[in-house]
């Protein structure tokens, strides 16, 4: 087995748990915080690993597994190493406080894009907690033992999800809709992580030529695997009521009216969007609620 041990110097605040949960699929058998150590699964092009991170006056950084080398070189972008939570200018709205109070949210990226794009497209026309469910059962069904780590396991491969039946998917409580973007999105996964060298409008016309892939599901993995900080995933179901509760008192919002209040943050509007996020309110509910079961309008 394959261990090796760093640590790496950073400067300013660093929130190691809110960082990594904003850029790496979130399932308890793949992410995991434990008094201060986060511990995470991934495959490298060198093979698989298990990374945990520690932070102290220093990052103390452990990878097991063949893939341990390069997964240690990618965790300062991972992090967000490089990105200033100083130079963001709030302006003088309730988005002060928030950034004030969250001032170790790093806006990292993890460069794995079928990792990423998998869970977004199972978050499709559907509810957060749904969503997990069905990358849950994905990772338990699919996913290999991760190296170091017997109770955690690797995201299943994009061979191993495209050779699942369309009726294997709907066992796992994956409907029609969702299954075939999966299907397709595995299918295409060689093709897909090309885009981290492509220019931004580059990746994200790769991303949007894929069948079921619309402008949601396209800013989660360019804000996520991309890097891309002004990212904003359009066509939420919730996402433009909670801006607009946030910024500026509305409860109801379209995406367009979200837009318009987030633009004073270009070009770090996926940092304002984060924030708000991270601040937990939500716009007021009245009326007959529309069903839970819809969220997004990707399809």
């Amino acid at each position: 087995m394959v261990v090796i041990e760093s640590s790496y110097g950073y400067e300013g605040p660093l929130d190691l748990w809110e960082t990594l949960r904003y850029a790496l699929p979130q399932d308890r058998l793949l992410l995991r915080s434990v008094e201060g150590r986060v511990t995470f699964t991934q495959w490298t092009a060198t093979g698989p690993a298990t990374v945990s991170i520690e932070v102290a006056d220093e990052l103390v950084v452990t990878a097991h597994g063949t893939g341990a080398e390069t997964a240690m070189g990618e965790v300062p972008r991972l992090l967000g190493l490089d990105d200033d939570p100083a130079g963001f200018d709030p302006g003088d709205g309730p988005l002060r406080e928030m950034h004030r109070r969250s001032m170790g949210l790093r806006l990292g990226s993890s460069g794995r894009v079928f990792d990423t794009i998998l869970p977004a497209v199972l978050g499709q026309r559907v509810t957060t907690g749904e969503a997990k469910r069905s990358l849950g059962r994905l990772v338990r069904a699919y996913g290999q033992p991760a190296p170091g780590h017997d109770d955690l396991r690797l995201p299943p491969t994009p061979e191993r999800i495209a050779a699942i039946s369309p009726e294997r998917l709907r066992e796992l409580g994956i409907e029609r809709s969702r299954a075939r973007v999966v299907s397709e999105v595995a299918r295409r996964a060689v093709r897909l992580e090309e885009i981290m060298s492509m220019t931004r409008n580059d990746a994200e016309r790769r991303l949007l030529a894929v069948p079921g892939i619309g402008p949601w599901t396209a800013a989660l993995v360019m804000g996520a695997a991309w890097g891309d900080r002004d990212a904003v995933p359009v066509g939420d179901y919730h996402l433009p009521n909670t801006v607009a509760w946030a910024l500026a008192n509305e409860p109801r919002a379209t995406d367009e009216r979200m837009l318009e209040l987030l633009d004073p943050f270009r070009p770090q509007r996926r940092r304002a969007v984060l924030l708000i996020k991270q601040q937990g309110g939500h716009a007021p509910r009245y009326g007959p609620r529309s069903p839970l079961s819809v969220i997004s309008r990707d399809s």
